[in-house]
């Protein structure tokens, strides 16, 4: 593995995004709904830095399934999600990877009548996008690699690393 973002890197680039945030929505309640799972630890980091009245939900989606890294049919489980009609919504997601998972997540969230709704990501990958969207708040661009840690897994291991890192081609099995 090759570090491609420290944890100092990290944890600044959630400081920033909270911050336009902060200014973004200035003080008004917000709903914050993470994917899961590889949001996981963004959201949590960001949502210490949030300073306006805040709930917090969660949904599933899911495109890769087992050990495969090719992008299957998407599935979203949206029980743990609050009610989020006529609300702000700020959803959170690890990585903007093709944006066919973001875009679909925010089709499914629109049919729930919010207010609005925006989308933020931890990394946005260069020249993998395969949709007409760009997310709302972007923590890093990085190069088209299969990244791990800060909530990013391979065959659900490494989401415990406190930095980005990209996996070799003899780390995949």
């Amino acid at each position: 593995m090759k570090t491609v973002l420290t944890a100092d890197e990290l944890h600044a680039g959630v400081r920033r995004i909270a911050a336009q945030i902060n200014a973004h929505y200035q003080n008004q309640p917000l709903t914050t709904i993470g994917i899961l799972t590889g949001s996981v630890i963004l959201l949590a980091d960001l949502i210490r830095l949030i300073e306006m009245p805040l709930r917090v939900g969660v949904l599933q989606a899911r495109s890769y399934h087992g050990a495969t890294t090719l992008r299957g049919e998407l599935t979203i489980y949206d029980e743990l999600m609050p009610d989020i009609t006529d609300r702000d919504v700020l959803l959170v997601d690890d990585i903007f990877d093709t944006g066919h998972t973001l875009h679909q997540v925010i089709q499914r969230m629109q049919d729930l009548n919010p207010r609005s709704i925006k989308s933020l990501v931890l990394l946005r990958k260069k020249g993998r996008q395969e949709v007409d969207m760009e997310p709302d708040f972007v923590g890093f661009e990085i190069p088209d690699q299969f990244v791990v840690g800060y909530g990013l897994d391979y065959q659900d291991e490494y989401r415990n690393l406190p930095y980005l890192a990209a996996l070799e081609e003899s780390d995949l099995r």
